[in-house]
């Protein structure tokens, strides 16, 4: 077991600390995911949100794909530099 964790070592890539900037990242991406889950063909199935348009299923999926979308963007901007 340990001799594959050691192969796998070095290709794991570095990752940022978090920063303002990853934090803006992530609320920007979950901000979009919920804008799209507007759009769904039923995103009031459930019990409702107060003051949105959604459900809280529909509101807890969009929240964790716009986490995963903000890690992919993070780790993305962080394997090019930008971060």
């Amino acid at each position: 077991m340990s001799s594959i964790l050691l192969a796998a070592q070095p290709t794991v890539p570095a990752t940022p600390a978090w920063s303002p900037t990853v934090g803006i990242i992530i609320s920007v991406s979950c901000i979009v995911a919920v804008l799209l889950t507007t759009r769904i063909e039923r995103p009031q199935v459930g019990p409702k949100l107060p003051g949105l348009p959604l459900s809280v299923p529909a509101f807890i999926a969009a929240m964790a794909f716009g986490h995963l979308l903000g890690v992919g963007i993070v780790l993305g901007l962080t394997n090019i530099g930008s971060i």
